[in-house]
């Protein structure tokens, strides 16, 4: 299985832009046989959370159908990041298109205390995807609960993605986190990050993939966009810097 890791630096607040620029990402990784493809965290708006309530949409909002029509025709899964309204308030969610299912949202169960003002925790969502090869999503403050990567772990998950929005503070402290979760749990694991400003900061990129063994295979810089396109089977690992 080839999983891809993009590093974006999203255009603040203009959902269409990066959309398109988000299909550009697509359509290289189609090029390069991925069979899954994970955005950073809120791609589709930036991390911006001042914005959210005013960007918040929902899983099937027609400016999303592209996606689907991509996943479709070119049996890829696509994860994408935009905050996502539901009763209880304004979520940060990704979104995944699976080729001929119904798309569905993991919703970020665990906040950091700066996004409670702006966010509620979606407690109630599946984050594993895949058939045969489950593969566990995490949203940026949830790898460093201890909880959500065991769980993972304990549902099956082989593969732990983790989409992100790391400023240079907290980034290295994310990577460590990641080695060992590949190391404990001897599964593969990457990490989608931006580059760019987001809320008042500057997303440090270094996205990256470490094989089961928590030792690390591919990293890009922190000022780029590019991906990462990673076999599992083989574990060799192509970069791509846009």
């Amino acid at each position: 299985m080839k999983i891809c890791v993009v590093q974006t630096k999203p255009v603040t607040g203009d959902i269409q832009s990066n959309i398109d620029r988000h299909k550009k990402f697509i359509a290289l990784a189609v090029s390069n046989g991925a069979n899954a493809i994970v955005f950073p965290e809120l791609s589709l708006t930036g991390y911006e959370p001042e914005l959210a309530r005013e960007l918040a949409t929902d899983q099937e909002d027609s400016r999303f159908d592209g996606f689907q029509n991509l996943s479709d025709t070119e049996r890829i899964t696509i994860g994408v990041g935009v905050p996502i309204e539901i009763d209880a308030g304004i979520c940060i969610g990704m979104i995944v298109f699976q080729p001929h299912q119904k798309r569905h949202t993991y919703f970020k169960k665990y906040l950091h205390v700066d996004e409670e003002p702006f966010f509620v925790d979606g407690q109630h969502s599946e984050n594993l995807i895949g058939d045969k090869t489950h593969i566990a999503l995490a949203i940026c403050y949830e790898l460093s609960v201890p909880e959500h990567a065991e769980g993972a772990f304990k549902n099956g998950a082989e593969i732990y993605i983790a989409s992100v929005a790391k400023f240079a503070a907290g980034v290295e402290g994310a990577i460590e986190r990641l080695s060992d979760i590949a190391r404990t749990y001897s599964m593969t694991v990457f990490m989608s990050n931006s580059v760019g400003e987001a809320d008042g900061g500057e997303c440090a990129g270094q996205t990256a993939v470490w094989n089961k063994h928590g030792v690390l295979i591919g990293q890009l810089d922190d000022t780029h966009e590019g991906m990462l396109v990673f076999d599992t089977d083989t574990e060799m690992c192509v970069q791509r810097i846009i």
